[in-house]
Order: C-alpha cells, then sequence, then structure tokens
C-alpha cells in the first residue's frame, strides 16, 4: 500500500488597529508586539485549513472542505 505524507496548515486570523506614521512602521510595530506575546491568535481566530498531499513527486493541495485547490510538482 503507497505511502502519503498530509501536510495540515491552520490560519488564523486577526485585525489590529495601530497608530504610525506609515505603513511600513505599522507593519513593524504589530509585527514586534506579535513576537513579544502582545497579540496572541486563538482558536476562536480560526479562519481555515489547507491539506497538502505529497506523493510521486507531487504536491496536491485541498480545502478544510475537501475541495482541491491546485498542484505543484515538488
Amino acid at each position: 500500500m503507497p505511502k502519503f505524507e498530509v501536510t495540515i496548515t491552520e490560519i488564523l486570523t486577526k485585525t489590529v488597529t495601530v497608530e504610525a506614521e506609515d505603513e511600513d512602521e505599522a507593519f513593524w510595530k504589530v509585527c514586534d508586539d506579535w513576537r513579544d506575546g502582545e497579540h496572541v491568535l486563538y482558536p476562536e481566530d480560526f479562519l481555515c485549513a489547507e491539506f497538502e498531499v505529497r506523493h510521486d513527486g507531487y504536491i496536491s493541495v485541498y480545502d478544510d472542505n475537501g475541495f482541491f485547490k491546485k498542484c505543484i510538482k515538488g
């Protein structure tokens, strides 16, 4: 029986409002705060999941409803 590697990726999302001089500063403020543990994402922040199935040199990607999204040689 063939073996398959399946990678599960969960995507969480949260919107944070920050005051900054420009987009770059806003990004780095939130990124640094996130790394410092100030913006924690929880299960209720779940958006979706992707499943990558590896077999015979290809990766097939499916969404969390089982719909095929794409196939990648890799």
